[in-house]
């Protein structure tokens, strides 16, 4: 099922006096965030006026907040955006997309599990698909990855020996 919005992160602080807002990106680049012409706040459009990263954070200035008291009350306060406003390059997804899919092994067709959660490590994604007979690691690279049908909701798997945590 291809998603409309995605979570992008949640407003953890004010930033100054001047009615910026700190976000705490989840499972997102920051830098993503840079171009995206609304932010939905709570489900709400929000026009950033100005933005910058910081520390791994997104600072934004939203416009008709112009004070902190006003930021103040937008602080823990989740943060989307519209899928169709960022282009992500080929073979890239949000983990959000990732989450929910049924996973397959590539060679058989045959259902393994379903990804639970995207984990980020410094080389790259790992899918945590659960549900099987078995719990999978999987790293989100091509050997691994024979492809992913989000319409379809489906991630198609190159099952290799030892992958599975309960396989010696």
């Amino acid at each position: 099922m291809e998603l409309t919005m995605i979570r992008a992160g949640r407003i953890v602080n004010t930033h100054g006096v001047r009615g910026e807002v700190k976000v705490l990106p989840e499972g997102v680049e920051p830098e993503l965030l840079l171009d995206c012409p609304a932010l939905y706040v709570d489900g709400a459009p929000m026009a950033p006026a100005a933005r910058r990263i910081h520390k791994g954070c997104l600072l934004v200035k939203l416009k008709g907040i112009e004070d902190m008291d006003a930021a103040l009350a937008l602080k823990g306060k989740a943060v989307s955006i519209r899928r169709a406003d960022v282009k992500l390059p080929a073979g890239e997804y949000f983990d959000e997309e990732l989450t929910g899919l049924t996973a397959r092994d590539a060679a058989t067709g045959d259902t393994v599990g379903t990804v639970e959660e995207v984990l980020h490590y410094p080389a790259h994604k790992l899918c945590a698909v659960r549900g099987g007979r078995d719990e999978y690691l999987v790293p989100f690279v091509p050997a691994f990855i024979a492809g992913v049908d989000l319409v379809g909701g489906t991630i198609d798997i190159h099952m290799m020996e030892g992958l599975g945590s309960h396989e010696d």
